[in-house]
């Protein structure tokens, strides 16, 4: 909650601008109804007497109100909602902005869905907080301003009645209903964020189930995750509709208790019977803003719920941090990897006693079997996280020492899930390089044997890859991400098993291309493919996590 009240400052014109039209449009409704009810009150009365009645001035007001009562309503709805929709979008880049330095191999969470559904679904339950919480709630304390001052002026005595019915409306029941509602609240939340994780995992792995033969195991997680939300979820609706009952039960009461006051005034000439038929119904059109409050306040143990996890995701301290006197790597040097021990935060070991030198413009190849420790050993010349033990240096400096900016525009890193974003084939290489001109893009993707494919595209550069490069073979997205890489001024390029998922004919194409195209750079490519000794000048081991000759 912190972090959302710290960007609502941002949109601070645009949310006073929504409280006042919904101010506005209370406001508004409370006149219409209020000299309607005096207005058809006392022309009954006048017509049954035989009396004249001045018909211009009121129905001048009614319809004065109505049209503004559309209007403020209008532009608050466009107002709020607008600013709520921008406030929600800085709020999931301020939260993907606190993702991205929690590394990969010691993130605050393992699972892909929980960080889905943290980003999307606990983000948009904030929006409860503003449009059915402080909105209505800052609108009604107004109101009550409103009404008080309509009593203190007509009906004294009704104003402790007035003021204890909307109070307890407006306030009393909604903390009860949220202090009531956080279990719910937090059921709710975890069970949502449990079916998304059910779902990823099933859509993610599908293959391996149909593999191996596990497709209703996982059918029945999902099913049993879907009916665990269901049940949460008709919680949470039983106490939302408590919300409209009750704002008509405590418009009820309050109008009774006006009515049986304003009828012993009325009885005492203290009293015109068509103003107490306004007050009444003006009574009747302020409690609408507590529709609104009841409602979210039976809702807003999901959204205090949904803030609580997004606050441990933002919170999180990441465990790799910029120095505070960094030193300044040099522009071409070599790679030293000393002694280097590595371990999961379980106690499990990774890596130990690796040792490995990379002089300027060489060429390693590490093999070796899954999980032997590979992509880890280039997570940790990346300073995706530090070693356990030992050290890894460019240039005679510990990369501990230097920005994780001036390191990575020294190292590069292709990993083999390497993603094509959604966008156009230059979205996607200006990743690498932001500023870079069509003539270098035009380089980068003739060094990845790609340059003549894209040229023949309808619309070249800018066109549209779709989602995750759907227009791609695989060979064609392997390249694109490989034209990406070095497009990066860095000088060390490691590649994660670039040819994954590749056919044997395009895997040995890939590596053909990829070791020309690395020309002058340190390499190091980590591969289960076989690679031609002869474009390499080592190739390298991993065993058990130590390093061998292979």
């Amino acid at each position: 909650m912190r972090l959302l009240f710290s960007l609502v400052r941002k949109r601070l014109g645009a949310f006073s601008l929504a409280l006042f039209l919904s101010i506005l449009t209370l406001a508004a409704g409370i006149g219409l109804l209020g000299v309607s009810g005096w207005f058809l009150t006392g022309a009954a009365l006048a017509g049954a007497a035989g009396a004249t009645f001045e018909l211009f001035a009121p129905s001048a007001l009614v319809r004065g109100f109505s049209f503004l009562r559309i209007g403020a309503r209008y532009g608050e709805r466009i107002t709020g909602h607008a600013a709520t929709l921008s406030l929600l979008s800085d709020l999931r880049a301020a939260v993907f902005g606190r993702l991205i330095p929690l590394v990969p191999l010691k993130g605050v969470s393992s699972r892909t869905g929980d960080f889905v559904a943290r980003l999307t679904s606990d983000i948009e339950q904030l929006d409860l907080v503003l449009l059915q919480a402080l909105l209505p709630l800052m609108t009604a304390l107004a109101g009550a301003g409103g009404l008080a001052l309509l009593l203190a002026l007509t009906l004294p005595e009704a104003l402790p009645i007035g003021l204890a019915g909307f109070a307890a409306t407006a306030l009393a029941v909604p903390l009860v209903l949220v202090a009531t509602g956080r279990a719910v609240g937090t059921a709710t939340v975890k069970a949502s964020a449990d079916l998304r994780i059910a779902a990823l995992d099933g859509m993610d792995g599908h293959l391996d189930l149909a593999a191996l033969g596990a497709l209703a195991s996982g059918e029945k997680r999902f099913s049993e995750a879907a009916a665990v939300l269901r049940q949460a979820k008709l919680a949470e609706a039983r106490r939302i509709a408590l919300g409209p009952a009750l704002a008509q039960l405590g418009a009820g009461l309050t109008m009774a208790g006006t009515l049986w006051l304003g009828l012993a005034a009325v009885e005492e000439g203290r009293l015109a019977g068509p103003v107490l038929a306004g007050i009444l119904l003006a009574i009747l059109a302020l409690f609408e803003v507590t529709g609104p409050i009841l409602r979210g306040a039976a809702r807003l143990g999901s959204a205090l719920a949904a803030g609580r996890r997004v606050e441990a995701l933002v919170s999180a301290a990441p465990s790799v941090r910029d120095p505070v006197a960094p030193a300044r790597l040099p522009g071409v040097g070599t790679l030293e990897i000393e002694t280097v021990g590595y371990a999961y935060d379980n106690g499990r070991a990774v890596l130990a006693d690796v040792s490995l030198t990379a002089g300027p413009g060489e060429r390693i190849a590490l093999i070796g079997t899954s999980g032997s420790g590979k992509s880890t050993l280039l997570s940790l010349i990346m300073r995706l996280d530090d070693v356990t033990s030992g050290a890894i240096r460019y240039g005679g400096i510990d990369i501990r020492d230097a920005t994780l900016a001036d390191l990575r525009a020294h190292i590069a890193l292709l990993t083999q899930d390497a993603p094509v974003f959604i966008g156009t084939v230059r979205d996607n290489l200006r990743i690498g390089s932001p500023f870079a001109d069509d003539a270098t893009l035009h380089a980068a993707l003739g060094n990845a044997r790609l340059d003549a494919f894209v040229r023949s595209l309808p619309n070249g550069l800018d066109t549209w890859l779709g989602e995750a490069g759907a227009t791609l073979s695989a060979g064609q997205a392997r390249r694109l991400c490989l034209a990406r890489t070095l497009l990066s001024p860095a000088r060390v390029i490691l590649l994660d098993e670039p040819t994954a998922g590749l056919d044997a004919e395009t895997e040995t194409e890939f590596l053909g291309d990829l070791l020309t195209a690395a020309e002058g750079r340190t390499l190091i490519l980590a591969t289960h493919a076989a690679v031609d000794r002869a474009a390499v000048e080592r190739v390298l081991r991993l065993e058990r996590g130590r390093l061998v000759p292979a």
